[in-house]
C-alpha cells in the first residue's frame, strides 16, 4: 500500500524519468525482438538507440489495430511464448480478433493498476468487490479479478448474466463494490427495483467501477441515485493492457492515467501532430514496461483531452478526460460528421427520455436515412398520443439544430429496448446488413 501510494503521488520530474527510461527500453525491445517493428522503424528512418527526451518518440510510426491484426496471432510478440502466461483477445466482431499476450510481470502490473482505481474508490481489505464483467477472453473479468486481489478485497467472481441470482449475490454477501459495464449496471437497477427492491437502502454498494463503453453524466446521475453509489469511469483496451489504464477518483474530474506503466499523447486525427493539453484529439499510447505484448505509439481511435492541472485528491499522474467518441464510430450522413455521445449529449436535455436509446440507420432514395428510438420515462403517459407526438417533434428539433441533419424520432416503451449482459449496443447500421456495437 505505501509504495502503491508513492508512486502516485511521485513529482512531475520523476514521473517523466519514469516515461523516458521505459520509452528507451521499450523502443529497442521492439526493435530488436518483434520483426514488424524494426520494419516500421527503418521504413520510418527512426532511431530506437537515439531516443534522449520524451520529444524523440514523435519520430516513431504510429501502429494500429490493423497493424496488429495482420501480425495475428503471435507475429507482435517480444518474448518467446514459453514466458507467456496468460493470453486475451479482443472479440473479433468487425474483424480478426487482437491479441494480448502477458509474462508474470504484466499480469503483476494489471493487477496494480486495477488497484488502484478501487484504492481511489476508497476501497481496502476490508471491501467485498463484485465483478460481473466476463470472464474469458475478453480482459474485463480477470483485469477486476486481479485488481481486487492486489487491492486485497474478498473478491466475488460473478462474471456476466443470471441476474437475479446477482442481485442474491450482491445482497447476501454485502457487495460493497461492483465491477461492470455501466449499462450492465443500470439494468441491475432496474430489475432490483422491479423486484422491489430499494438497491440503495437494501444493498451495502457504495462505488462502481464501469467501462467497456462511455455513458453520460446523466446516466452516471441516473445510476448512481438508483443504486447510491459513485459511479467511477476505466479505462482500457486489450491491445494495451486491459481495463486499469486510466481510472476516475472520487473527484470525477477525469481519469488518472497509470503514468508509470503508460505514456499518453493526443493527436491531430487527420495530420498526426501532437496537440498540447487542453485540447481534444485521438489517444496515442505507448507501453513502458509491458514485456509480452509492447506497443508503441499505438492509434486508439479514441477522441479526449489531457486535463491541465492537478487534482484536488493529491494523486499527481494526469488525467484524460472522459470519452467524447471513437474516430471509427463517427456516423458520416450526408456529409456531416456525427458522434452517438453527440445525440446522447441532446436527450439529457429532455427529463422525459431514459437513458435507453438505439441508433437505426437505413437507405432511402439512395440517402441516409437515421432514427433515434428512445424509451420514455416509465412515468409519463405513454397512451397520450399528443404528448408523446409533441416530444418527439421537440427532440427532432433540438437534434436538428445541434447536429445539422435530420434524425427521426421514435420513442418507445420503456424496456423495450433490448438490454445486454456486456457493451450496450447503440447503432444498428441496417445500410450494410451489420449490427455494430
Amino acid at each position: 500500500m505505501g509504495a502503491q501510494t508513492d508512486v502516485l503521488h511521485l513529482s512531475r520530474d520523476e514521473i517523466e524519468k519514469i516515461q523516458l527510461e521505459g520509452i528507451k527500453k521499450t523502443v529497442v525491445d521492439c526493435y530488436e525482438n518483434v520483426p514488424f517493428y524494426k520494419k516500421s522503424f527503418d521504413d520510418a528512418g527512426f532511431n530506437p538507440y537515439a531516443v534522449e527526451t520524451l520529444d524523440d518518440l514523435k519520430a516513431a510510426p504510429f501502429v494500429t489495430k490493423q497493424d496488429l491484426r495482420d501480425n495475428y496471432p503471435y507475429g507482435m510478440l517480444a518474448r518467446p511464448l514459453s514466458e507467456v502466461k496468460e493470453i486475451h483477445m479482443s472479440s473479433g466482431t468487425t474483424g480478426i480478433a487482437t491479441v494480448g499476450a502477458y509474462t508474470e510481470h504484466d499480469l503483476q502490473f494489471w493487477g496494480d493498476c486495477f488497484a488502484r482505481g478501487i484504492r481511489y474508490a476508497g476501497g481496502t481489505a476490508d471491501d467485498v468487490f463484485h465483478v460481473c464483467y466476463g470472464y474469458g477472453l475478453f480482459t474485463g473479468g480477470l483485469g477486476a479479478h486481479y485488481g481486487g486481489l492486489s487491492a486485497g478485497c474478498t473478491v466475488i467472481p460473478m462474471s456476466s448474466g443470471s441476474t437475479e441470482r446477482q442481485l442474491r449475490v450482491m445482497r447476501d454477501m454485502g457487495s460493497t463494490i461492483i465491477a461492470c459495464t455501466p449499462s450492465y449496471a443500470m439494468h441491475l437497477a432496474d430489475v432490483a427495483i422491479e423486484k422491489g427492491m430499494n438497491p440503495a437502502q437494501d444493498f451495502k454498494l457504495r462505488a462502481g467501477i464501469l467501462g467497456a463503453e462511455p455513458f453520460s453524466d446523466n446516466f452516471r446521475a441516473e445510476l448512481e441515485r438508483k443504486l447510491g453509489i459513485k459511479a467511477l469511469d476505466v479505462y482500457g483496451l486489450t491491445e494495451l493492457m486491459g481495463p486499469g489504464v486510466a481510472i476516475e477518483c472520487l473527484e470525477q474530474k477525469g481519469l488518472h492515467i497509470a503514468e508509470d506503466h503508460f505514456y499518453c499523447e493526443i493527436i491531430d486525427p487527420a495530420t498526426g501532430e501532437t496537440l498540447p493539453d487542453g485540447e481534444w484529439g485521438e489517444l496515442v499510447i505507448t507501453t513502458l514496461d509491458r514485456e509480452a505484448s509492447p506497443v508503441v505509439r499505438y492509434r486508439t481511435r479514441d477522441i479526449t483531452r489531457i486535463l491541465p492541472g492537478t487534482c484536488a485528491c493529491g494523486v499527481t499522474h494526469r488525467r484524460i478526460d472522459r470519452l467524447h467518441g471513437r474516430t471509427d464510430d463517427m456516423l458520416v450522413l450526408r456529409g456531416v460528421n456525427v458522434f452517438p455521445s453527440q445525440v446522447e449529449d441532446v436527450m439529457e436535455t429532455f427529463p422525459e427520455v431514459s437513458s435507453w436509446y438505439q441508433i437505426e440507420l437505413t437507405t432511402k432514395n439512395s440517402l441516409d436515412n437515421v432514427t433515434l428510438k428512445v424509451e420514455i420515462n416509465p412515468d409519463f403517459d405513454f397512451d397520450n398520443i399528443g404528448a408523446i407526438e409533441k416530444l418527439q417533434a421537440a427532440i427532432q428539433k433540438r437534434l436538428k439544430e445541434q447536429l445539422l441533419i435530420k434524425i427521426n424520432v421514435r420513442i418507445v416503451e420503456p424496456k423495450s429496448i433490448a438490454r445486454s449482459e456486456g457493451k450496450a449496443k447503440r447503432v444498428i447500421d441496417l445500410r450494410k446488413g451489420i449490427y455494430n456495437d
